[in-house]
């Protein structure tokens, strides 16, 4: 019998949402970024505008601007060959710290602390 990892659950990052669907977008995972986790820590890719990706520590070519965390991704979805349109948190909400998931390169606390400052800075508490 093989050991099973269970994966994070929609959402379960969520401890509160503005009313309706006002703390919700849409907005589009590109293809190539590969498997993302719910809770994953998202920024927006300044040239491709409505594009987001896990967001990296500092500026990487290619991905210019997602450097800046400014969402967090509502489900889990697998990008790796092709675009995905998907649901994230980008405003007006709280979310349970210990559950967010980040970039290979957000890899100490310091850089983990500038990402729960820049989501703040759009709106989002992480706790």
């Amino acid at each position: 019998m093989e050991n099973a990892t269970m994966q994070t659950r929609a959402l379960s990052f969520l401890l509160s949402e503005a009313s309706g669907r006002r703390s919700r977008a849409t907005c589009t995972i590109p293809s190539g970024t590969g498997k993302v986790a719910a809770g994953t820590v998202l920024g927006e890719v300044t040239a491709n505008a409505g594009q987001f990706v896990p967001s990296p520590d500092s500026v990487t070519v290619g991905i210019e601007g997602a450097e800046t965390a400014t969402a967090i991704l509502a489900y889990g979805v697998d990008a790796t060959s092709a675009d995905v349109e998907v649901t994230i948190i980008d405003r007006d909400a709280e979310a349970k710290q210990s559950m967010l998931s980040f970039d290979a390169s957000v890899n100490d606390q310091t850089k983990i602390d500038a990402k729960i400052a820049q989501l703040n800075a759009v709106g989002i508490r992480a706790r």
